[in-house]
């Protein structure tokens, strides 16, 4: 990671408290992780630090929409999206693992279930930043943002465009 994105990653990190002491889950662990069980809907497995209150947002928004969500307080939340391939401009404040695709940062539910309906070959979603008006990050007046796919390889295109208004 280039010095300047993985300082903006660690400033976005560090209001949620990030840290860097624990080892994170090793790629395997990850993709067992995120099986999907007998049910509807999947399980989302997020990793994220204790104190994000806005990664708890999120968690609830997953949860009334009917998914089975399994959060993990971790401290070295930067090796989690290493190790799971999140290009550097996307890194946020979580990261989550739901039936074979990571989504990274407040993506709205419906954009999950869309890409879980779709299955686009692409390695997961992402909303860099924490848009004001994003789910978790609830407030009036929000502004528009996007919602990328993202590859292997970094590449990312526009999935969807939002405006919370």
């Amino acid at each position: 990671m280039r010095p300047l994105l993985k300082l903006t990653a660690i400033t976005l990190l560090a209001a949620c408290g990030y840290a860097d002491a624990a080892p994170s889950p090793s790629a395997q662990e990850l993709v067992l992780a995120s099986t999907t069980v007998d049910q509807d809907l999947p399980t989302v497995v997020v990793y994220k630090t204790e104190t994000c209150g806005c990664c708890n947002g999120w968690i609830e928004h997953l949860r009334a929409a009917g998914f089975t969500v399994d959060a993990h307080n971790v401290q070295n939340l930067m090796g989690v999206k290493v190790d799971a391939g999140v290009p550097g401009p996307m890194v946020t404040c979580h990261t989550a693992f739901v039936d074979g695709y990571v989504i990274e940062g407040h993506v709205p539910v419906d954009q999950v279930k869309r890409m879980l309906a779709e299955r686009p070959n692409v390695a997961g979603l992402g909303v860099p930043g924490m848009p004001s008006g994003s789910e978790g990050m609830d407030m009036p007046n929000g502004q528009p943002y996007q919602v990328l796919t993202f590859d292997r390889d970094g590449n990312t295109t526009v999935y969807a465009e939002i405006d919370p208004q």
